[in-house]
């Protein structure tokens, strides 16, 4: 596959159209091992997530490439106390993998999520230590290692360190162009 320009990435809410591209990649186990979603396993499945899930979400954005679905990128605010802090998180499709898509996407989402959330002084994203590419993702769009929390969580069924990461509002965002 040829390598994309990323000037042909961009984000946008989900849509019900998006059913047949989401579930290439929400359909994916490799896309979904790292996430706490699971794979999506017939249309039906994909149109009810759509549906529930990413169209009521406050802050979840389909990673379009020529406005076709190959991924998201999703923002969970934290309320009362904690509203100045939001959990991100992301995933695209295996064919899109080590391009710099999903680093474009999350330097699009940022500035974006800091405006729509006026309160929020932190994103935080929280990486399975194995997963050295997503590691490298936010560190190319400027998040900060702040360590790693051991025995965190349980994922898919097995207790996992994970690498905790931030960006602040006060932070710069690079370019990626």
């Amino acid at each position: 596959m040829a390598r994309v320009d990323l000037s042909r990435i961009s984000l946008r809410p989900f849509k019900m159209s998006d059913v047949d591209d989401f579930l290439i990649w929400a359909g994916d186990d490799q896309v979904t091992r790292n996430l706490r979603w699971k794979t999506c396993g017939s249309r039906e499945e994909a149109l009810a997530f759509i549906r529930d899930v990413c169209i009521p979400h406050p802050w979840r954005r389909s990673i379009c490439l020529d406005d076709r679905s190959i991924g998201f990128v999703s923002v969970y605010p934290w309320s009362g106390d904690e509203r100045c802090k939001a959990d991100i998180g992301y995933a695209i499709g295996t064919n899109y993998w080590g391009q710099g898509i999903a680093t474009k996407a999350l330097m699009t989402a940022v500035p974006q999520v800091f405006k729509d959330f006026n309160e929020l002084l932190r994103l935080q994203a929280f990486v399975d230590v194995e997963n050295k590419a997503s590691q490298r993702v936010l560190e190319k769009a400027g998040f900060l290692r702040e360590g790693v929390l051991r025995k965190y969580t349980y994922l898919k069924g097995v207790v996992k360190d994970l690498v905790l990461y931030s960006f602040l509002s006060t932070d710069e965002i690079t370019s990626c162009d």
